[in-house]
């Protein structure tokens, strides 16, 4: 226990750095971005009023209320103390909304869009790996390789592939979206029924660009599984294929579990060119919002929460291959 306390320790330290020089970049990143937002701000309120002093006023009102009055080391002082209550700042582009209530009703549709595709490509592609590993055939001369195309073209390209295909070529799907325009978001069937329509193409797109990556490592893990000695034994000793299957998936599968955890860390912000693409209301499009409108807390807040969901992945990885793994825990009494 001794030993790892120590890799535990170690491994905080560095994590807190690490979200230490996250969060000032977080704040200073988007400060660097060219262009005046409250400018744009007072542009829009004041169009049409020929009196110079009381456009000035309103400007020096926002920039007050937003804190711009302030040098920049301020700023993030403030900025700093306001998380440390929770509180991530008023969003310049949506003005008087709060940022942690924009992200709050986007992050969910993010989630629910990454969540499943994430663990139904895991599933498939680690399925088709085994396959195209034990039984080849068409499985590793045709899927195989037609998935690890796929999975080599940008998600974003793919995704426009998909919407040219079947929302302007078929005409069978809608082309971007999260639901009808002209519906409002409510607890019944039409509204579910069209989120569950706008909701296929981005799913497919992610699903599809994901199966070729899960299956090569799934492929590449199975075939040293079935060189190893114990699958001669087992063979040797008589058992059924489907058996040694099983025991071969469940060593193969080892690796591929830190790679979903890594991806259900990392979801948060894995789909945001996907979202982009098909204007989806997830948080990559509310970050193309907020950049293109040079709204400073809003882009924070965004990059923040993608930051601390890698971390934290990475640190339950840390956590859990440090009980399980004997190399760290002989590394730690060396």
């Amino acid at each position: 226990m001794k030993s790892y306390r120590k890799y535990m320790t170690s491994k905080i330290v560095w994590y807190v750095l690490t979200f230490v020089v996250a969060l000032f970049l977080n704040f200073l990143l988007p400060r660097l971005i060219p262009g005046n937002p409250v400018s744009t701000i007072v542009s829009k309120i004041t169009s049409g009023m020929a009196d110079t002093n009381s456009i000035k006023r309103v400007y020096e009102t926002f920039e007050k209320e937003f804190g711009l009055n302030k040098p920049i080391w301020e700023q993030f002082l403030i900025y700093v103390s306001n998380l440390l209550h929770g509180n991530m700042g008023t969003s310049f582009g949506q003005y008087p909304r709060k940022v942690t209530d924009i992200l709050a009703s986007s992050i969910v549709w993010t989630i629910g869009l990454q969540l499943p595709a994430i663990i139904v490509s895991w599933i498939l592609g680690n399925v088709l790996g085994v396959l195209a590993a034990y039984i080849k055939k068409g499985f590793d001369k045709v899927l195989f390789p037609v998935f690890l195309f796929i999975s080599c073209i940008p998600s974003f390209g793919f995704a426009i592939v998909l919407v040219w295909l079947f929302a302007v070529a078929l005409k069978i799907a809608p082309a971007s979206g999260g639901y009808a325009f002209d519906m409002i978001p409510s607890p019944t069937l039409s509204f579910f029924l069209s989120v569950l329509q706008h909701y296929q193409l981005p799913f497919w797109s992610i699903v599809l660009v994901g199966i070729g990556g899960q299956s090569l490592g799934m492929r590449e893990m199975s075939i040293y599984e079935l060189n190893a000695d114990y699958v001669k034994y087992c063979r040797l000793l008589g058992l059924k294929d489907s058996k040694i299957v099983r025991y071969v998936f469940k060593n193969a599968v080892l690796p591929q579990i830190t790679g979903l955890a890594l991806s259900l860390g990392t979801m948060v912000g894995g789909a945001l060119i996907t979202e982009i693409v098909f204007s989806y209301p997830g948080l990559g499009s509310v970050l193309f919002n907020a950049i293109a409108a040079q709204d400073f807390p809003l882009i924070s807040g965004c990059t923040l929460l993608i930051t601390t969901g890698v971390l934290i992945a990475n640190f339950v990885i840390d956590i859990v291959y440090g009980l399980i793994d004997p190399r760290i825990k002989v590394a730690q009494q060396e």
